[in-house]
């Protein structure tokens, strides 16, 4: 596929939105989410059981589902359901109690925990890790030949994108003509394991810094974080589409190699896939650059590239009923389609099949941002005091200067703080959702106070009498059990019995099985009678 290359311009649906008022303690009440309530939870705990009995059926020397997949769909059943266990919040003023219900923090079933974990990927990216330069996304697809071997081998996932990493450094080494040999770059990866359209389709993203960042020679202590280290920041200009379409042949020739010296392609086959047109199945997007001033717009490109397998929203029942399901597409795929049509089993099955393995990492850092790179404290540092100076003083943002300059006295910037590194607290999870919804939840509604956390509740006796209190489900939701496949219709007696009574079960000595015709007679001559004989 040709290789698509903006430089200069930006996509508009990474573009700042326009500022929305903010939202104080009284703007708006926070609503805790009860998730049994939606439609995704109604099909999970409905047909659960049923699929997973169907595929130790279909697999019984097998494992059937791995232990993994079955263990997100039964935490999530759990996930943000009162009668599970909760945390007890209180106002020191008025007495007001908020009830927190514990989370599953799974990974590709929850939407709640999915949505959380992207917000705070990409709050921590643009808060502590990316500097005031821009950023290019990278977009690399394989072939459908390759796919499946991506998907169940990590290591030749790993191997291919080392492959593109290397050669984009080496594309951008030559698109920053002013750059220094020893001028590096960085980049965040997010593996991603499905398409829009609830399928296994591995690919990669990449945000890169669009450009190379080096110390100032004068530096003797690159691995200082004091702010007024200086750094020089060398811009892409000359990244040409030219260049983008040598990056693509080469990783497309790299990859094939690699396949083929690991014995996962024959060498006909590989040679065969290099002389295919329009790429080869090889497909490289370089089109989305986001600016050193729109920091809205990275972490909206952020959020994006940690986005969850599926969204909440586009699930819909067909007639209320949960065996039958329409997914609506983002987009019409190559078919047309613009919804897909599926039965609770298939949705399932679909879901389990783009779960993220565990001890997996879903995003990782390169060049600069590696965790050993020698430039990575001072580079967090200047992007923590970028953000600083950007809060205090709104407007254009404070990028990297791209040719060096003298020191600012220590006076006229405050050395920023050593990163915290004490485990998270349950005020960060109400900073979140205040970042992400405008919403404060540990606010009291009534004097306005900060709610403060006094127990955290595990135990039935205690959570079964304050439920029943507050009028709140003392149980979870019920879980069905799993159900065979439906069953024929059976006529009771000779005569045939009322439809209510050939609904009802019966034991198979019950059924009456009487011929309804008499063996002795002759059987009946057929209405159409002519002749087969072969004639001459």
């Amino acid at each position: 596929m040709p290789v698509q290359a903006h430089p200069t311009r930006r996509k508009t649906r990474w573009s700042t939105q326009p500022p929305r008022p903010s939202a104080g303690p009284h703007a708006q009440p926070y609503r805790r989410r009860r998730p049994e309530t939606t439609t995704l939870h109604h099909i999970v705990r409905e047909h659960l059981e049923t699929y997973l009995a169907l595929a130790h059926e279909a697999d019984p020397m097998g494992d059937g589902v791995p232990d993994f997949v079955e263990e997100e769909f039964r935490s999530y059943l759990r996930c943000g359901i009162l009668a599970h266990g909760f945390a007890r919040a209180r106002c020191s003023s008025c007495g007001y109690d908020f009830l927190v219900a514990f989370s599953c923090k799974g990974r590709g079933v929850c939407p709640s925990c999915n949505a959380k974990r992207m917000a705070q990927t990409a709050a921590h990216l643009v808060d502590h890790v990316f500097p005031h330069v821009p950023v290019r996304q990278f977009v690399l697809s394989v072939p459908k030949r390759l796919r499946p071997f991506l998907h169940h081998r990590p290591r030749t996932a790993g191997a291919v994108l080392h492959i593109l990493l290397r050669a984009l450094r080496a594309t951008l080494r030559e698109a920053c003509p002013t750059a220094p040999v020893g001028a590096s770059f960085g980049a965040v990866s997010f593996l991603h394991r499905f398409g829009s359209s609830l399928n296994p389709h591995f690919h990669f993203h990449l945000c890169v810094v669009d450009g190379l960042i080096e110390a100032l020679e004068d530096d003797t202590d690159p691995s200082s974080t004091d702010p007024n280290t200086r750094l020089r920041f060398h811009e892409a200009t000359a990244l040409t589409p030219q260049l983008l379409e040598g990056l693509q042949q080469t990783v497309r020739k790299r990859v094939l190699r690699h396949f083929r010296r690991h014995g996962l392609l024959e060498p006909h086959e590989a040679e065969d896939m290099l002389s295919w047109n329009h790429g080869g199945g090889f497909s490289l997007n370089a089109s989305v650059r986001i600016e050193a001033t729109d920091r809205t717009g990275l972490e909206r490109l952020i959020r994006y590239c940690a986005r969850p397998p599926f969204a909440l929203e586009r699930l819909h029942l067909v007639g209320n009923r949960s065996d039958q399901i329409l997914y609506v597409l983002p987009g019409p795929d190559l078919a047309g389609r613009t919804a897909l049509r599926l039965s609770a089993l298939e949705f399932l099955d679909r879901l389990a099949k783009i779960l993220p393995p565990p001890r997996l990492h879903r995003h990782r850092y390169h060049g600069i941002f590696a965790p050993n790179a020698p430039l990575r404290p001072l580079i967090t540092a200047r992007a923590q005091e970028e953000n600083a100076l950007a809060a205090q003083f709104p407007g254009p943002g404070l990028p990297i200067p791209t040719t060096p300059s003298a020191s600012p006295p220590k006076s006229e910037a405050p050395r920023p703080q050593p990163p915290d590194t004490t485990p998270p607290r349950p005020s960060k999870w109400a900073a979140l959702l205040a970042r992400i919804y405008e919403v404060f939840p540990l606010i009291c509604p009534t004097c306005q106070t900060p709610l403060t956390f006094i127990a955290f509740l595990t135990d039935p006796e205690p959570i079964t009498q304050i439920l029943a209190h507050i009028g709140e489900p003392t149980s979870p939701p019920l879980l069905h059990p799993a159900r065979g496949p439906p069953q024929t219709e059976l006529d009771m007696g000779p005569a045939g019995g009322e439809p209510e009574e050939a609904a009802q079960g019966s034991f198979p000595d019950d059924l009456d099985q009487t011929p309804q015709f008499d063996p002795a007679e002759p059987e009946p001559v057929p209405e159409d009678d002519f002749d087969q004989t072969w004639g001459a």
